[in-house]
């Protein structure tokens, strides 16, 4: 299975307990920074341009920074979510639209640092100034924002991705993946678009949902009658059998 099917997990509140950059922001950034939320909000830029202009309000040395990486807490069934996808073979890539020096540095703290992050890379540009660069944006992104997660489930070499997320940052690349598990603002997303989803609160509650969809994932007729799972409308035969 691991030729053919590819685990995508948001970081910021789906493997992390709450946004990682907004505790960064209310920290140590000038005020200023919500000033630049509230235009990404109302849609008068993109998450790219907000971030952009956000992390250059930041002051803090990279002894504070690592300091506060120190402190952020992780979703407890986390690790024995991933330790189950390695017993499978099952490739994990974190898709963040946060910053990779956090990201990076919450992984490794908890024994997770092998695990591929792809995010926006942080670089320090002063002594206690920062600049946000963006490796994986793409022009044609209809959210501008400074991850393009949709690249990661198109294309003619891309295999199959599940993607397990929470927010805004997963609303388009949800439209593209096979299967979505999904929490917080990601399910009235789903369930707006039609998109096929099963809800989870936490990763404890995440890895028996995610057993049975894989078993029913390998047990389903492939080509176009296969049936989707839980649509928007609510569950179909998998979740009344594994679920009840």
């Amino acid at each position: 299975m691991s030729a053919e099917f590819q685990v995508h997990i948001d970081f910021d509140g789906t493997i992390s307990l709450r946004d990682t950059t907004d505790l960064l922001l209310e920290r140590f950034a000038d005020p200023a920074w919500l000033d630049v939320e509230a235009d990404w909000l109302r849609g008068a830029i993109g998450s790219r341009e907000c971030l952009r202009q956000q992390v250059a309000l930041l002051r803090l040395t990279p002894e504070a920074l690592d300091g506060f990486i120190a402190t952020l807490r992780i979703d407890p069934g986390v690790p024995d979510f991933i330790a189950f996808c390695r017993k499978r073979g099952l490739p994990v890539t974190v898709l963040s639209d946060g910053l990779d020096r956090v990201v990076s540095g919450v992984l490794r703290r908890v024994g997770l640092g092998d695990i591929p992050v792809l995010a926006n890379r942080l670089e320090q540009v002063g002594t206690e100034q920062w600049a946000l660069r963006f490796p994986h944006a793409r022009a044609e992104c209809r959210a501008a924002s400074g991850h393009c997660k949709c690249a990661r489930f198109t294309g003619p070499a891309v295999v199959p991705g599940l993607l397990i997320g929470d927010g805004r940052s997963d609303f388009c690349a949800a439209g593209e993946a096979e299967f979505v598990f999904a929490k917080s603002r990601l399910i009235a997303h789903c369930e707006a678009e039609g998109i096929a989803h099963q809800p989870f609160h936490d990763f404890s509650e995440l890895l028996p949902r995610f057993v049975a969809w894989l078993e029913s994932r390998s047990h389903r007729p492939r080509g176009p009658e296969a049936p989707l799972g839980v649509t928007a409308s609510g569950p179909r035969a998998w979740r009344e059998r594994s679920l009840a």
